[in-house]
């Protein structure tokens, strides 16, 4: 026999947010997701940004309905929210996204997949044939280039399949984002979707979103002056010296490290595999990567000589830092916050934290969806075929609510991000907050 239903109030909800009593509300009925931490697919940390909250957008958001929901009831509790209620913004993104849902939109995947695993059956030979076909330097270089843009290609195919199945069925998913992600392009597929959840969950929080914890490189606020505490990588983020040092230039800096951008993607795939933690398929990625390790390195040693072969790795590096540029451009600039998301404001944090890129239809393959951040945070799972489409009903409902759509062109999406950049980075020049100096620092900032 089920207990009785009772009644608790939003600010009992609030007490229940730690690892080990984690409970969120959904539809205004209380779940306790204590025990489904360590298993979620999406890893413990978005369960606990949301943890004593209405977490009801935000699960809508991102859960497949004919999956997640049939999950819930064995985490119900006799519990109900005595004060619940649904902020007009909230309503009528839930009724936008039922129209979707209606629509069957969600379901309706397009051929972009199949364009883009097309493109790269092209590039990889090209690339190959140029290195080992060919004495000719320039074309070595254009080698280089092609498996950088291969990357990219790569990355807009696990950045969808990390949110939808872009296959036919979940088997053949994996599959492709093992190959597109792994073995392609060297970056795990399962650190993508740990990051990038987390990300989605509390977009431009200081602290919980990890997109904007890069330290020592860059800030984006000088909140991180005070050596904020990462919630997602679990470690104090220190600012010191070298940190200042390096954050004084950081609009200098900006472009040429988002060049190497992706040997901390190497990095960290490897830091999560190798870890304790759960990690859906670990051997199936583990030789994924080792398999990009093989064709990669294998390949740059054809070349002639060891000029050449740096070349090479400097430009297909330098290529796919496009694809880091872009995906700094549509937060640094957005407003940003401390603390974990609220849950009942999920509609206006992601609207506020993202920066779209007005650009023409036909420069859409070049943004991969990126180009309509708003749309993109709002329905993550939403193919991005379908985003121009519902980019008006977006903005009406935007300015309906009084909030921002922010969408630039992308020149301006570049000088927004380096004034970010340069404002922090004046600002860590500061004498008046002083942390303990180098002899580096010393040295260029000594005058007269």
């Amino acid at each position: 026999m089920d207990p009785p239903t009772s009644y608790i109030s939003s600010d009992e909800l609030r007490k229940h947010n730690t690892r080990h009593d984690a409970w969120i509300s959904i539809h205004g009925k209380v779940y306790d997701v204590s025990s489904w931490l360590h298993r979620h697919p999406g890893g413990p940390l978005p369960l606990l940004s949301l943890a004593g909250t209405d977490a009801t957008d935000a699960f809508l958001a991102l859960h497949p309905p004919n999956s997640a929901s049939l999950l819930l009831p064995a985490f119900a509790t006799p519990h109900l929210l005595s004060d619940h209620s649904v902020s007009p913004a909230s309503s009528d993104y839930r009724k936008l996204f039922s129209d979707l849902s209606s629509l069957n939109l969600f379901n309706r995947k397009g051929h972009t997949t199949s364009i883009l695993l097309s493109l790269i059956l092209v590039l990889f030979p090209l690339s190959l044939c140029g290195v080992l076909l060919s004495d000719s330097t320039c074309v070595h270089v254009l080698s280089g280039a092609l498996v950088g843009f291969l990357w990219i290609q790569s990355g807009w195919i696990g950045h969808d399949s990390g949110h939808y199945n872009v296959m036919l069925n979940p088997r053949l998913n994996r599959a492709i984002q093992i190959l597109s992600g792994n073995v392609l392009s060297g970056i795990s597929i399962g650190w993508w979707k740990w990051n990038h959840n987390a990300h989605h969950i509390a977009c431009n929080s200081l602290d919980f979103d990890p997109d904007l914890q890069h330290l020592p490189f860059f800030v984006v606020s000088s909140s991180f002056f005070n050596s904020l505490t990462s919630r997602f990588y679990e470690r104090k983020m220190n600012f010191d010296s070298f940190s200042r040092f390096l954050v004084s230039y950081q609009h200098w800096t900006f472009y040429p490290v988002m060049c190497f951008a992706r040997i901390n993607l190497f990095a960290q795939s490897f830091f999560l595999l190798l870890s304790k933690r759960k990690v859906e398929n670990r051997w199936s990625e583990l030789l994924g990567l080792l398999a990009f390790w093989v064709w990669y390195p294998l390949l740059v040693s054809f070349l002639p000589n060891w000029w050449e072969r740096v070349l090479f790795v400097f430009v297909s590096f330098s290529v796919t830092g496009i694809q880091h540029v872009q995906f700094c451009l549509n937060h640094f600039s957005s407003e940003v916050y401390l603390g974990p998301p609220s849950g009942g404001d999920w509609f206006e944090k992601q609207t506020k934290g993202t920066l779209g890129v007005d650009c023409s239809p036909w420069m859409d393959w070049f943004h991969g969806g990126l180009q309509f951040q708003v749309e993109h945070h709002l329905f993550p799972r939403l193919p991005r075929c379908h985003l121009r489409k519902i980019a008006p009903l977006v903005k009406d409902l935007c300015k309906k609510h009084n909030l921002p759509y922010n969408c630039v062109s992308f020149w301006k999406a570049n000088v927004l991000t380096i004034q970010t950049l340069r404002n922090a980075a004046l600002q860590a020049r500061d004498g008046s907050k002083p942390v303990p100096k180098n002899l580096v620092w010393e040295a260029v900032n000594t005058h007269g």
